[in-house]
């Protein structure tokens, strides 16, 4: 990734927590969270753990060149599998959308040299202007209205049939957060095309 070390690595540490609780929220038997949770959960697993690995910095890992490959074949899957899953639940369209900027971003960092190759300081812009700019419109509306929703949000949800609150590691405040947060992290990732 280009841009400056310490905003890299801040988006690693940002992926890697919003997708190990992804990850925390796909266990069997957690209050709220039915198959078609988990299954949205893994997807945003794979969204998080990617945005880290993506942001590393080339300074500390020179990925091989095969590894924009990879990323484009991981998210071009997960893109087209956020699509079929659309047809029953739109919220997979904001899956699509993310998985398509991972790919995106893999293939404009291959093009401009960051991923297989060094990275050199005063790079050119990599990816088209255009695509770049309507990825960032869409993650920054993604997050100010996200946003907005999760500051409306109750703090608690009763659990159903149980009449208790949902522990705090389950609430669906804390899901949204991470939403946002991954959001936030993609438009800081494009930032530095």
């Amino acid at each position: 990734m280009h841009g400056p070390p310490l905003v890299a690595w801040l988006l690693v540490v940002l992926g890697t927590a919003t997708g190990a609780y992804c990850l925390f929220r796909t266990r069997l038997g957690c209050p709220g969270t039915g198959p078609e949770e988990r299954r949205v959960a893994r997807a945003e697993a794979l969204m998080g753990m990617g945005m880290a690995a993506m942001a590393v910095p080339v300074s500390v890992l020179d990925p091989p060149r095969w590894a924009a490959a990879a990323f484009g074949l991981v998210f071009g899957a997960a893109a087209v599998r956020a699509l079929l899953l659309a047809r029953h639940d739109a919220h997979h369209l904001h899956h699509a959308v993310g998985a398509g900027a991972m790919v995106y971003m893999a293939v404009a960092m291959a093009e401009a040299g960051a991923v297989g190759g060094a990275a050199h300081a005063g790079h050119a812009p990599a990816g088209t202007p255009a695509t770049t700019g309507l990825l960032l419109a869409y993650f920054a509306i993604y997050v100010l209205a996200a946003g907005v929703r999760l500051v409306s949000a109750p703090a608690t949800v009763a659990a159903a049939g149980t009449g208790g609150a949902l522990p705090v590691a389950h609430a669906p405040e804390l899901a949204s957060a991470c939403r946002v947060s991954m959001a936030i992290g993609m438009f800081a990732m494009l930032l530095t095309l």
